[in-house]
């Protein structure tokens, strides 16, 4: 059953989640089945179809419509058909590879449709998406048969975005159900996996709603606001943008209380139940139908431009007050989340105060969970980390602030420590850690009996700090480094603040195609842990030049620019780029000037350089002019501009791709470009395509002769301009971007049709950027993006 591939899935459930799972699935590229139940006034069997699957219709339409993207691009959408329950159940027994329950959080519903997939038998094994049931209740009832094809794959929403899926397995369960439901949701679908033990809301729910609880308690007690707790537990204690309340505000307030309240019913030897009673504030907002993100009011509320904060006390909303905090205020400009951690744990102000009450609770109530719900301290980590997109788990928390100090502290402020903790700081002293270092890349997690062992990873990672540490980086300057993969295998790693394009990176990457071409086979271009691939060139060294009038140096670092990505073009080894999350204006060049591009499937790139007033001009015109010219008819009569117009939009809006695949709609990838859904496995990907096309021989492409719309084309693109600013849809310094950016993509002063060479269309890009950085507004524009963050419309 194991090495059976999977092609075929279905899901019961087209709620939020079983149609959100499907769509997902889809992106993966398997067959999917969404089924739900018939609707009451549907015809009867043999009926119109359509009306009988409404209920799934609606949630496949929901998740196409979906915002964050649900789907990596329509054309997946094609893989999700939708059914029902009683026409398509059994066919879906007899054909699925794998059966994902993802049906309403009843007990009762669920044992009468697992009744009637015993019955139908089959060979899929089939999962559960439950939040919090226990299989052991699940499975009343059922033959030995279907427990032993059963197991729990709990994802996180939204399924596509969050990393963790919990893998629970019941006394039946077989081995080969278990390796099945890894390989999809591990392999397949590139899932953080973490095996929980079959207890109440399992990992990832259990720990952190008795944060997220305590929270809400704490801060109705001692009065803090929505606002103050958010700004505690935001970025500055490693917690997501989201941080506690706005958080809950996506969940959806009735879901928290549903989970909560499992706890608090599930949990009666629990000795913090009383935790997860839920207070009259969460109550009352339920009550209230205010329950979030889905009813467009919770915690927050949008009124206008405007984002008010609710009152937890007087449930009325009012204005944001941008509080602040010195312990808060201790964390700007510091990157680590360690330091930032300590920084605030160690303030005097209420801020610090809060931070510190949770916190301790949260790592105690953890430490006592170890053997509860998870068998290692690195799945509960894990668990809190790809479930709730904490930066640092529990224990990692614990390990940054000090076990034995901290452990002081939490007794000094009257809380009991866990007895094995204890033991642990006793045997070990000062330099007690609940993980170790064992080898370069290999950390080792403390067991509640005492002793280390190693924390499981994925066998195909490569780890380049490990590389590193193994004496693997054969070069390093400020902002990137080359480091030996092995097997001939070099990778040019940036190390930049965001990864941004400067002279030490154009540098490093002439050095990184020198040296693989003469002491390797190929090149890698990636890192496996920055939240940007690049973002785009480095703008405070191009305002600080623009403000002393160094005209000559900007044109060189142009220069310089278009040069490393013509290197990486036309070098004589396989060079092949591996993208992960932000990939911006230069970022998106770079990926543009490889020959080939394993790119992780959350890749969000878009040549972005007009929001601050200027063109790209490390080839991304010239790449886009060329693939557009290679589409294109032999036929001198071919409508050339039918081509071009779209990446000229694309270019000119500044339009950013939300993943991977719709990066390849847009042409910053190729066709024959892939993708890898892992992003840990993204180097080793790499390092495996770029060896395969070593191994067969690679050769250089030879310079392209690009087929361009010519004079006629940019007047035709202007023309357009010309009608949106005098329907003032866009600024006049934007009509002035858009028609460099439309001679730049055009090929120039040239007719129609006539062909021109990569090194015609560059200098086209050098001189439109060259003139725009001369503009006040462009100026303005840079700086705005500098001081504010975000782009100005002049």
């Amino acid at each position: 059953m194991a090495s059976a591939p999977i092609r075929e899935v279905t899901v019961l459930g087209a709620g939020v989640m079983g149609a959100a799972i499907a769509a997902h699935l889809g992106n993966a590229g398997l067959r999917v089945r969404l089924l739900d139940i018939v609707p009451k006034d549907a015809p009867p069997p043999g009926g119109d179809r359509r009306a009988r699957n409404k209920i799934a219709l609606a949630g496949l339409e929901a998740a196409r419509k979906a915002k964050p993207a649900a789907f990596f691009s329509p054309r997946f959408q094609t893989l999700v058909t939708a059914g029902n329950l009683e026409d398509d159940l059994e066919e879906a027994a007899a054909n699925s590879d794998v059966i994902i329950e993802a049906i309403v959080e009843n007990l009762s519903i669920k044992q009468k449709l697992y009744a009637r997939l015993d019955g139908y038998g089959g060979g899929a094994i089939v999962t559960s998406n439950t939040s919090g049931l226990r299989i052991a209740d699940l499975m009343q009832g059922r033959s030995a048969g279907f427990r032993s094809r059963f197991c729990i794959t709990h994802f996180f929403n939204p399924p596509r975005y969050l990393k963790l899926v919990e893998i629970v397995a019941g006394p039946d369960t077989a081995p080969e159900t278990l390796a099945r439901a890894e390989a999809l949701c591990g392999g397949l679908l590139g899932k953080g996996l973490v095996r929980a033990k079959d207890t109440p809301n399992f990992i990832a729910n259990r720990i952190g709603t008795f944060a997220l609880m305590r929270t809400l308690d704490e801060a109705v007690k001692q009065g803090y606001t929505v606002e103050e707790v958010d700004l505690v537990f935001g970025p500055a204690t490693g917690r997501p943008k989201s941080a506690v309340f706005r958080t809950a505000d996506v969940v959806g307030l009735d879901t928290l209380v549903h989970v909560t309240r499992n706890c608090a019913d599930a949990l009666p030897n629990d000795e913090r139940r009383d935790v997860f009673n839920p207070p009259a504030v969460l109550t009352q907002l339920v009550d209230r139908k205010w329950l979030g993100q889905k009813t467009k009011q919770g915690f927050y509320k949008k009124v206008g431009d405007d984002i008010l904060q609710l009152d937890l006390k007087t449930l009325e909303y009012g204005p944001q007050k941008k509080p602040r905090f010195d312990s808060i205020g201790a964390t700007r400009g510091v990157d680590d989340v360690d330091e930032k951690l300590r920084r605030v744990v160690a303030g005097s102000d209420r801020a610090a105060a809060l931070a510190r009450t949770v916190l301790y609770e949260t790592l105690i109530y953890s430490a006592n969970r170890l053997g509860e719900i998870a068998d290692g301290i690195a799945d509960i980590d894990r668990a809190l980390r790809w479930g709730f997109g904490w930066e640092r788990g529990p224990f990692e928390t614990w390990d940054a602030l000090g076990v034995k100090a901290t452990a002081q502290k939490m007794e000094a402020a009257g809380y009991t420590v866990p007895g094995w903790v204890l033991e642990q700081i006793a045997a070990q002293g000062e330099g007690m850690r609940f993980y170790r270092t064992e080898a370069p890349g290999q950390r080792a997690q403390l067991g509640g009996r005492g002793g280390y062992t190693p924390v499981p990873e994925n066998p195909r990672q490569i780890v380049l700090d490990a590389v590193r540490a193994r004496g693997g980086e054969v070069e390093r300057n400020g902002s990137a480094s080359i480091l030996d993969l092995g097997d001939g295998v070099f990778c040019l790693e940036y190390h930049a603040k965001m990864n941004a394009i400067d002279p030490d990176i154009v540098a490093m990457t002439m050095k990184a195609v020198d040296r693989a071409e003469r002491d390797g086979v190929a090149l890698v271009i990636g890192n496996d842990s920055a939240e940007a691939f690049c973002a785009g060139a480095n703008l405070f060294a191009l305002m600080v030049a623009l403000g002393s009038g160094q005209t000559q140096a900007i044109e060189a670092m142009v220069v310089g620019f278009q040069n490393a990505c013509n290197r990486t073009r036309q070098a004589r080894v396989p060079v092949v780029a591996a993208p992960a999350g932000l990939a911006l204006g230069g970022g998106a060049e770079v990926i543009m000037g490889c020959q080939t591009v394993r790119a992780a499937a959350e890749l969000y790139v878009g040549c972005v350089e007009v929001g601050v007033g200027l063109i790209p001009a490390g080839g991304g015109c010239m790449e886009m002019a060329a693939r557009a010219s290679a589409r294109a008819s032999d036929d001198p009569q071919f409508d050339m501009l039918s081509l071009v117009r779209g990446p000229y939009l694309t270019l000119a809006t500044a339009r950013v791709a939300t993943s991977a695949e719709e990066a390849r709609d847009l042409g910053f990838l190729r066709q024959g470009d892939s993708v890898s859904m892992a992003r840990e496995t993204l180097i080793a990907d790499a390092k495996d395509l770029a060896l395969g096309l070593a191994r067969a021989g690679y050769r250089p492409p030879p310079p392209r002769a690009i087929r361009v719309i010519g004079e006629t084309g940019a007047a035709t693109l202007r023309a357009a301009l010309h009608n949106l600013e005098g329907a003032h849809q866009i600024s006049p310094h934007d009509a002035k971007i858009g028609a460099h950016l439309a001679r730049a993509i055009s090929g120039g002063s040239v007719p129609a049709g006539a062909t021109v060479t990569e090194q015609h269309m560059l200098d086209l890009e050098r001189e439109a950027f060259l003139s725009l950085c001369g503009e006040p507004k462009t100026r303005d524009r840079i700086q705005h993006m500098l001081s504010k963050g975000k782009p100005l419309r002049n």
